[in-house]
């Protein structure tokens, strides 16, 4: 089975993980359903580099990503390594969003129940789950959709509205995580999802949703100190069994 560990030792290590991991990402949000074709875009920052950013060359199916494939474009849409073309939409949203909140890897989508619930004049995500809980209070919302995103002006708007939230909620169009590995910003993706997809069944039933107190809610993100498993390494382990999961059922991102 072939093994594809988070911890490198030299930079050249680190740029190979990070195109491996990108593209095993963009493989896995076909698995979860988070995809739309060629359409919306993973992006992560070159180790070493904070304005130069991997992305999938545009026409590629995410279900066929390989860490071979993987382009490097900076903020002018010029392509500086592989061959392609940055689609417009990743170098507007995506490259301000890297240099203005920092992030090191930056992924949006249009998945199916973050979007549903972003339809909704009223879009809040609601703090009725413990997976809600996670995310009380580092959500930013975006309540006015301009179209389609053809600037870095657009990019630097949402920057501006996320300041140091991790997850964006874009009304009547998708959303975006950040964080600073790969592990990190797709697992707040996934687990955005669930939390998004128990909302709207809930609201669905008509009935009064019951909210988490706050004293509850600071229970939930309050790490404990006998937590054998602190965040950082549940991200690991959680991207480490979906990347097994593809070495059974979708393998070749790696090549």
């Amino acid at each position: 089975m072939s093994v594809h560990p988070l911890h490198t030792s030299t930079m050249t290590d680190a740029v190979q993980q990070v195109k491996v991991h990108l593209a095993a990402a963009l493989r896995m949000a076909v698995l979860d359903g988070f995809e739309e074709g060629i359409d919306n875009h993973f992006t992560a920052c070159v180790p070493g580099q904070s304005d130069q950013f991997f992305v999938l060359p545009f026409g590629r199916h995410w279900s066929e990503a390989k860490a071979s494939d993987m382009m490097v474009f900076n903020e002018a849409g010029e392509t500086l390594e592989g061959s392609g073309v940055v689609e417009l939409s990743a170098q507007s949203i995506h490259a301000p969003l890297h240099r203005l909140t920092g992030a090191k890897v930056v992924l949006h989508t249009h998945q199916p129940w973050a979007t549903a619930l972003n339809m909704l004049q009223d879009n809040r995500l609601l703090p009725a789950t413990q997976t809600a809980a996670f995310f009380h209070g580092r959500i930013a919302y975006d309540d006015n959709y301009t179209g389609l995103a053809s600037s870095l002006e657009e990019g630097e708007r949402l920057a501006a509205l996320m300041g140091n939230k991790t997850v964006l909620f874009m009304k009547n169009h998708g959303v975006v995580s950040i964080g600073d590995t790969v592990a990190q910003a797709y697992r707040r993706l996934y687990k955005l999802e669930k939390a998004c997809q128990t909302q709207v069944l809930a609201m669905s039933t008509g009935k009064a949703l019951n909210i988490l107190s706050e004293d509850v809610i600071q229970r939930v993100l309050t790490p404990s100190a006998s937590d054998r498993h602190p965040r950082g390494d549940r991200e690991r382990l959680y991207f480490e069994a979906n990347m097994r999961i593809l070495d059974r059922t979708n393998p070749g991102y790696a090549d």
